[in-house]
């Protein structure tokens, strides 16, 4: 039998009725209410569809306020781009009786998520049911009921799969129309091709998406577990409709085609919402686009998610319950950094904590936190932002990174000053933060007692569970792990099967080190030690480096030595 997650409504419902919920929200008063209910009673037309056509609500306010009454999550169908699977599922006369829209399909948890005017229909929703059979569960999501109309008009009458756009395309079956106005018509096929291409990443997990134009052929490569993989080639024909869609959907300045440009898209996919950070550059060969993937419901990670050994996730926990100082998250770019930050701030953040940000950009909106963007325009830099923030209360202060001495001035100054700072640095370990500041400029002195501790990590990719291959270790690979023990120990190799897409790898996990600074490591930083120095007291203090973190995932089975070796340095643990 299919499941079906949603409620019969009954009588004995709490909530308000849709009229009186509109006044309540001030959308509505009281005799617009009586004119649409006398309408109604002429009609027998539902009450939010005449609002709307007498145009006192717009479409998304009903939206809106039907997902509030109705308790379910309410997704506006313009930002939209459906998956090609789920639309093949339910058939367009369905959908057009029902007034719904397929918008997505888990593979994984065999979930399709339906976008509905009335997500209490049982009728529709049994009807449905039937038509997929057991094991498929089903979830609904509140839209308007004009909206779902266009959109099936939309969606069910061309091809989505990037494979049936390109067909369309070389075979010439679509007439060539104009892609550079704004509300074009849903038939031109570079236009799907575009949406196509970023629901695909999106369902790859991929983290960024790189549209790349040669002397012949546009390069399409997504980066996934932190790999470039070249996904397609297309024509070059192609690029320049493509460039003017990409443009549009991020509000860039169509005709500047020399100057870097930065822009934002927002969209649903996969049934929740994504956002796209674009840049994009002139090239030999025309503009490249590199579209980072800002995925908000993987973005935010619980601390106690983050696979950390029990030691590693006290040592954190211990540095962030001390009110004052900073905390540095250090790595090269792709290493997880921003995630780790975000799990350390949702640990920290409730009602009673003032938490704010200044980032360049905000990447992941979070409740209770205030977020702010670096605005060169605005001159909003790094360092004005922090001066600005100290007027504002908080008790945590985030600063997306410190780059010059003016910013690494301004941290160290709040984290002086009774506020608890985090940040991040671009170096290759935890100790070699010290030298980087010094380099920056930030005097000895004011980094010791004022650093509660730093965090270095890197992202390896982990086996697929699927085809991992066990074997016995060889004399480099015991060295490299500094396995003396004789007993037999089995290591994991990457095979590659379809569930990871013959790669070996699907996901990734983190490798990292906590330096928490005591008073021995504070006076070694005042009096300008060597690196040894440091070194020795670090280890004295507990120091799990990265290399020691890594040689226990592959002992672990999570990943392989192979992959380790291709971000962490394994061979100083060869004596």
């Amino acid at each position: 039998m299919t499941t079906i997650t949603v409620r019969k409504l009954t009588p004995e419902d709490p909530g308000l009725p849709l009229g009186e919920r509109l006044i309540e929200a001030g959308l509505i008063t009281e005799d617009q209410l009586q004119v649409a209910l006398k309408e109604q009673s002429r009609k027998d037309e539902p009450l939010g569809r005449i609002l709307v056509k007498l145009g006192l609500i717009s479409e998304g306010m009903l939206r809106d306020t039907l997902g509030e009454s109705l308790g379910h999550e309410s997704v506006d169908l313009s930002t939209v781009i459906p998956d090609p699977d789920a639309l093949q599922m339910v058939p367009k006369n369905i959908a057009r009786r029902y007034n719904m829209l397929p918008i997505n399909f888990d593979k994984n948890s065999k979930v399709l998520t339906l976008a509905m005017a009335d997500t209490y229909n049982v009728v529709a929703m049994d009807q449905v049911g039937a038509l997929l059979g057991a094991g498929v569960a089903i979830t609904a999501l509140v839209a308007g009921e004009a909206e779902i109309e266009a959109a099936i008009e939309q969606f069910y009458e061309f091809e989505l799969s990037l494979q049936g756009i390109l067909h369309e395309i070389d075979t010439g079956e679509a007439e060539q129309l104009s892609v550079g106005v704004e509300n074009e018509e849903y038939n031109h096929p570079l236009i799907r091709l575009v949406d196509a291409i970023l629901a695909d990443a999106v369902k790859r997990d991929a983290s960024d998406i790189h549209l790349e134009p040669e002397a012949g052929f546009l390069r399409v490569r997504y980066r996934i577990d932190g790999v470039l993989r070249q996904v397609m080639a297309l024509h070059n024909s192609y690029w320049p409709g493509m460039v003017v869609r990409l443009k549009v959907m991020a509000k860039m300045n169509i005709a500047e085609t020399r100057a870097p440009q930065d822009g934002r898209i927002s969209l649903t996919l996969a049934g929740r919402p994504i956002d796209f950070r674009v840049a994009c550059q002139q090239t030999t060969h025309g503009e490249n686009f590199v579209l980072r993937v800002l995925d908000r419901s993987k973005g935010i990670v619980p601390l106690e998610k983050l696979n950390l050994v029990r030691e590693t996730l006290t040592s954190l926990q211990v540095m962030m319950a001390r009110p004052e100082g900073i905390i540095l998250v250090t790595g090269p770019t792709g290493s997880g950094k921003t995630t780790t930050l975000y799990s350390m701030l949702n640990w920290r953040n409730d009602e009673t904590v003032n938490i704010m940000t200044l980032e360049d950009p905000v990447e992941y909106p979070m409740a209770m936190i205030r977020q702010t963007s670096i605005n060169e325009a605005a001159k909003l830099d790094f360092a004005n932002g922090i001066r600005s923030m100290m007027r504002q209360d908080p008790d945590v202060i985030l600063v997306g990174e410190i780059r010059d001495e003016d910013t690494a001035e301004m941290a160290f100054r709040a984290a002086m000053t009774g506020h608890q700072v985090y940040s991040t640095l671009h170096t290759n370990s935890a100790l070699g933060v010290i030298p980087r500041l010094l380099d920056i400029g930030v005097k000895p002195q004011i980094m010791a007692g004022n650093i509660i501790g730093i965090v270095a990590q890197r992202l390896v990719r982990r086996l697929c569970r699927h085809c991992k291959q066990a074997h016995a270790p060889d004399d480099t690979e015991k060295k490299l792990l500094a396995i003396t023990s004789s007993k037999p120990v089995l290591l994991y190799r990457e095979n590659g099967c379809e569930a990871c897409n013959f790669t070996g790898f699907r996901g990734r996990v983190a490798v990292m080190e906590v330096l928490k600074i005591n008073e021995r490591l504070d006076e070694l930083i005042a009096s300008g030690a060597t690196r040894r120095e440091l070194h020795e007291a670090a280890v004295e203090a507990g120091l799990r480096d990265l290399a020691e973190d890594a040689a226990r995932h592959v002992l672990a089975g999570t990943t392989s030595v192979g992959e380790v070796s291709r971000v962490v340095d394994l061979t100083s643990r060869v004596g």
